[in-house]
């Protein structure tokens, strides 16, 4: 049986400053509980996710869940005055073997320290993420100093931490039954004797208790693998065509010569997208010589290098393009252009941008002869 997460998330959040539950603060996009939910979808070793919240944001974490496609959260639960009692609430709906508590607040756990938590919670009973302290830590009274401390032996400890079920269960137990409170859970395991083991966490997995944390912690989830593509394309301008760019037809006399709809434009922005992304070009995914693509929208096509990009894990960060012609002039037509291709692509109009030039009648644009385009896209993934 696969271990079941606890996620209290329950925290009023004083020291955080903002007047909500710090784990709705966004993070690169993304609320501070969404990325930790994230990393426990994500993870094969968990089953099932057990959210715990205050009465009052039950149905705000239930929005979250639904939004972001959560498919492991079989119960939100309603939270206590402490952490303590949060987790007691949770530990009622559990029925793995073993149980993974870990605070909401953590966002950048990782699949690798909840595995291993589980792994040592199997042989031993108890364990919990941990990282050697760093610091030099000093005793003292008041604000003179009156030793140092030895560091040798002294761990910060993190959540993951990880239980069978019946051993955390039989710890609470004995603590409210003697009207303890402790500031973990692992302390309240120590307190009927038996042992918690220390694996290894990670110094990136800091606990978002003030505004500077989401800043830290921005720094880290923001960060991604970014790639640059460029395209180039053009098409002669012939009679007995109808003029097809960035998916609008544009009165004028000619059109542009070519397999598909010959849009030049949007031809481009796919060879940027497919290079950005090392995929290749449009020759190889939708060959000139293959007679299902003749006349077909290039929007369409289009449509399908963004299919390409997703399935990859590549998020379009931005496409900057161009329409190199004398004439007609497109400036009317670029906020259609940008609302065809941003629905193609299903981001945002705001990460396109389409501009018009000339090349002051020289060579065969200039001259009328035909219709060229360029193109710059960012994509990037976490």
């Amino acid at each position: 049986m696969k271990a079941c997460a606890l996620i209290p998330a329950a925290g009023r959040g004083e020291r955080f400053g903002r007047g909500i539950n710090k784990v709705f603060a966004e993070i690169a996009g993304k609320p501070v509980l969404a990325h930790t939910l994230s990393v426990f979808e994500s993870c094969d070793a968990i089953g099932e996710i057990i959210i715990v919240t205050g009465k009052d944001d039950i149905e705000a974490v239930g929005k979250l869940v639904d939004r972001f496609g959560f498919k492991k959260v079989p119960h939100i639960v309603a939270g206590g005055r402490e952490r303590q009692d949060s987790v007691r609430s949770g530990l009622e709906k559990v029925t793995s073997d073993v149980v993974v508590i870990h605070d909401a607040a953590r966002p950048m756990v990782t699949c690798a320290i909840i595995e291993r938590s589980i792994e040592e919670a199997l042989k031993s009973g108890a364990s919990v993420a941990a990282v050697p302290v760093i610091d030099t830590i000093k005793k003292a009274n008041g604000k003179i100093i009156s030793g140092t401390v030895d560091r040798a032996n002294l761990y910060s400890i993190q959540t993951p931490q990880t239980f069978k079920t019946d051993l955390i269960r039989k710890a609470y137990e004995q603590a409210y039954a003697e009207g303890i409170y402790a500031t973990d859970d692992a302390a309240l395991v120590e307190r009927v004797g038996e042992k918690v083991t220390i694996v290894e966490g990670s110094y990136d997995n800091i606990k978002i208790t003030t505004p500077s944390d989401i800043e830290l912690a921005s720094m880290k989830l923001g960060a991604q693998e970014q790639r640059t593509g460029i395209g180039f394309d053009v098409h002669a301008l012939v009679e007995g065509r109808k003029l097809i760019l960035g998916g609008v037809e544009i009165p004028y006399e000619k059109g542009l010569a070519g397999h598909s709809d010959a849009d030049v434009l949007v031809h481009a922005i796919m060879d940027a997208l497919l290079g950005a992304a090392a995929l290749g070009d449009i020759g190889r995914h939708f060959p000139d010589s293959d007679p299902i693509y003749k006349g077909v929208s290039s929007l369409k096509l289009l449509g399908h290098v963004g299919g390409l990009l997703t399935q990859h894990g590549w998020k379009i960060i931005n496409i900057d393009a161009v329409v190199i012609c004398e004439q007609p002039k497109i400036s009317v037509h670029v906020p259609v252009m940008v609302g065809n291709i941003a629905k193609c692509l299903n981001i945002d109009p705001g990460r396109i941008s389409i501009k018009g030039t000339t090349t002051e009648k020289l060579g065969y644009t200039g001259r009328g002869e035909g219709i060229a385009s360029q193109a710059v896209a960012v994509i990037g993934k976490p």
